[in-house]
Order: structure tokens, then C-alpha cells, then sequence
């Protein structure tokens, strides 16, 4: 296993970022910069017996500023959307920023995918932390929090998620990598399987409305694998509200997703201890140049956010995302790449 650091150059207000890569004997390479604690790229063997960067990202921090669409980045204090921007805890109510209309969306104006970070780096893992002060985007408590990437010579990527509050607070982490199986283009011919029999109803706002709605017999059916692009545009109203999949589905187990490219032969396992993976199409990814002057836009990625379930907080039976005083919060998903043989 071989690690190693470099500069990735300043924030525009002057704050150094560097870049970390860890490799493993088999030539899997994964490249997390500290802004944002952020996957910058993840370089996976392929059947022709090369190297594929499986995951949308830039090569200097101005597309990283310059982007809206939350690229690789660690996302919280809460990942997705909390309805109305509030909520309620001990009997208090908190506001927070509004930044998806009237909802409060991945942390807020200012979230953790918007800070350069602490490291620490291993032989085979990369270590971000920071502390998320008390009334950061209106949320109670001062969060110490990391992120551990972690590269396996088992070709996983893990990636873990720790955190503990000096007092009762709500929090959501994820990763927000858009995977590419073929490296750009389309990923609608890419097949995709999900543990899962039912996923969350959307409502106005694109926010779950509390009810889980069986997949069986819908476009969200992907207890099989299939194209990614096969029910995209269906008619379904559930579809509508997303301009695609844009839904938390309920996780069945472990393993999430599995994902495949017919053209690398690459197949993605995804694996969680958390209970929601929302399924993200690019929708409405805008048009960006990526790595090596590549094209990005709608459509060119999807989004496997493992989650507590969004605006839960309002939502009766939902998982809870409360994080009491003192409490450790621990969860961990593995993002896990081989070769599969094409039928």
C-alpha cells in the first residue's frame, strides 16, 4: 500500500488545500483533497486491463468554488433535506438556512462540503476532521466530527463516518460522489440493482412525505438489475417531481447497490451500515469541465448517498438523526470494485 501527499493549490481566500492518494498493490488508487473531505477521483481496474477514474470531479480548486452540485464532497451537518428549514429537539425550535426554496438542503449556505479540513493520512487511509461549532447553520451543539477513507487491497474504498456532540443535535452524513462506470458519458445504459422493496414517497418540495411506497410494479423496481435509463422517463408522477430518480429507497440490508458497465466490465458493490441510499440521477447536474477537460452534465452520473432518511425529523417513524450529548456517532459504507463477466 503506498500513500502520499500534494499541494492541490488555495481556496480563494487564501486557504492551502492539499490532495491525498492512497494505492493499493493492484493499481486501485483513490484521491481525496481536504476541502470538503472530498473524493477527487478513484481510479479502478478495468477489463481491457487498464485503469478507469470511476467519479466526477476537477483538477483545481476553481471548479471545486465554482460548482454547485456538491462533487465527492462530505456533506452535513444533515445530508439531503430537512422541510421548512426547522426543527424541533428538547423543546426548542431551530431555524436553519433555506437554501432549496423553502428547505434547508446538505448543511446549508455554508455546509461541510464548504471547509478545508484537518488530515491525518496512514499507510492506507486518509483521516479528515473538524469541528462544527455550536449555532453553525443554526444547529445546536459543537460537532467534533471525521471521516476516514479507507483503500483495501480487496479493491473497497470505506469510507467512516464519526462524530459526538456537546449537546443533543441532529446529523445526516454522507458522500456525495457521482459515479461514472465508463469514466464520462451516459450512464444510462449502466445497470443498477437496489436492496430494496420500498422507497420514500416525495412530496411538494421534492421532500418525503413520510409514506414508503412499494417498488414493485413502478419505475423504482431495481430488484433486478437493469438500465439505468430503461424507466427514467415514464410517467409516473413520482418521477415528475424529481426529473428522474432522486428518491431515498428503504435498504432491505447491508448491500445496497450493485452497479455495472457492460463496456469496462467494472461492477460496483455498495455496502452500509445506515438504513437509506438515495438514488441521484444528475438531473440537474449543470454543464462543468471536469478531469482532463471531459464533459460533465445531466444524466452523466449517479449518486448512491447512503443516508438517514431526508427531513426525518418531520416525518412520524422515521430513523432518527438525533445525536444526543456525549452519544458516538459510528457508521461506515464500503463502496466495493471487481470484474464481472459479461453474459
Amino acid at each position: 500500500m503506498a500513500a502520499e501527499s500534494r499541494s492541490f493549490g488555495y481556496t480563494s481566500q487564501g486557504e492551502a488545500v492539499r490532495a491525498y492518494t492512497l494505492e493499493n498493490s493492484g493499481g486501485m488508487r483513490a484521491v481525496m483533497i481536504d476541502y470538503g473531505a472530498t473524493l477527487q477521483a478513484l481510479w479502478v481496474p478495468n477489463r481491457q486491463g487498464g485503469l478507469t477514474d470511476v467519479v466526477l470531479g476537477f483538477d483545481d480548486m476553481a471548479g471545486y468554488e465554482g460548482q454547485d452540485a456538491y462533487i465527492g464532497a462530505t456533506i452535513g451537518r444533515m445530508a439531503n433535506r430537512v422541510g421548512g428549514a426547522a426543527f424541533s429537539l428538547g423543546g426548542h425550535r431551530y431555524s436553519l438556512f433555506a437554501n432549496d426554496g423553502a428547505n434547508h438542503l446538505h448543511g446549508g449556505k455554508r455546509g461541510f462540503d464548504k471547509y478545508v479540513w484537518q488530515a491525518e493520512q496512514g499507510e492506507d487511509f486518509v483521516r479528515f476532521s473538524r469541528l462544527s461549532p455550536d449555532g453553525e447553520e443554526g444547529y445546536p451543539g459543537n460537532l467534533r466530527l471525521s471521516v476516514t477513507y479507507r483503500l483495501t487491497e480487496g479493491n473497497a474504498l470505506c469510507i467512516r463516518y464519526e462524530a459526538v456532540s456537546d449537546r443533543d443535535t441532529i446529523v445526516s452524513l454522507t458522500n456525495h460522489s457521482y459515479f461514472n462506470l465508463n469514466g464520462g458519458g451516459s450512464v444510462l445504459e449502466q445497470e443498477l440493482q437496489i436492496n430494496a422493496q420500498r422507497y420514500s414517497e416525495l412530496g411538494e418540495g421534492v421532500l418525503p412525505t413520510g409514506k414508503a411506497l412499494p417498488v414493485a410494479g413502478s419505475p423504482f423496481d431495481f430488484r433486478s438489475f437493469k438500465p439505468l435509463g430503461q424507466d427514467i422517463d415514464a410517467e409516473h408522477p413520482q418521477l415528475a417531481l424529481g426529473g428522474g430518480y432522486d428518491h431515498n429507497f428503504i435498504l432491505s440490508g447491508p448491500v445496497a447497490a450493485l452497479a455495472r458497465s457492460r463496456e469496462t466490465g467494472i461492477e460496483l458493490c455498495c455496502e452500509t451500515d445506515l438504513p437509506g441510499m438515495q438514488l441521484y440521477t444528475a438531473n440537474f447536474l449543470g454543464n462543468f469541465t471536469g478531469k482532463g477537460g471531459k464533459a460533465m452534465g445531466p444524466r452523466q452520473a449517479f449518486c448512491l448517498e447512503t443516508q438517514l432518511f431526508p427531513n426525518a425529523m418531520n416525518c412520524y417513524g422515521f430513523p432518527s438523526p438525533v445525536l444526543c450529548a456525549g452519544q458516538q456517532m459510528c457508521h461506515e459504507t464500503r463502496y466495493k470494485f471487481s470484474l464481472f463477466e459479461v453474459e
